[in-house]
């Protein structure tokens, strides 16, 4: 018998379409914010630093450059405000998290694109 929180993950919980992406890809996030009685869509491009879990919790990391401050957004698979998903650029990094990615600067800070 599966546990109790399988079923309600499979039953209750809605699967998102996304494109499958991988770490070091450069990808854009299309996100609904609410704000009061509005709602409005902002977007998140960046590079994908990890991607963790399994199953309905698995979540991504996506860290880009505003300025010279880098900014981290981790986003939930699952989430329902995310609207869609978009490759940019399809990266080759030898590890699954590249946390070493936060210390690089400049020309060193490069991913190479895998076409």
């Amino acid at each position: 018998m599966e546990s109790l929180v399988d079923f309600v993950q499979k039953e209750f919980i809605k699967k998102n379409d996304f494109p499958i992406f991988s770490t070091g890809d450069t990808i854009t996030v299309y996100f609904q914010i609410r704000e009061g009685e509005k709602v409005r869509t902002q977007f998140f491009k960046g590079v994908v630093i990890q991607i963790k879990g399994e199953g309905a919790s698995k979540t991504f990391t996506i860290r880009k450059m505003s300025g010279t401050i880098g900014v981290e957004r981790i986003f939930p698979f699952n989430l329902p405000a995310i609207e869609k998903i978009e490759i940019n650029k399809k990266g080759k990094v030898r590890k699954s998290r590249i946390f070493y990615f936060k210390n690089l600067r400049g020309k060193k800070a490069r991913i190479k694109e895998v076409l």
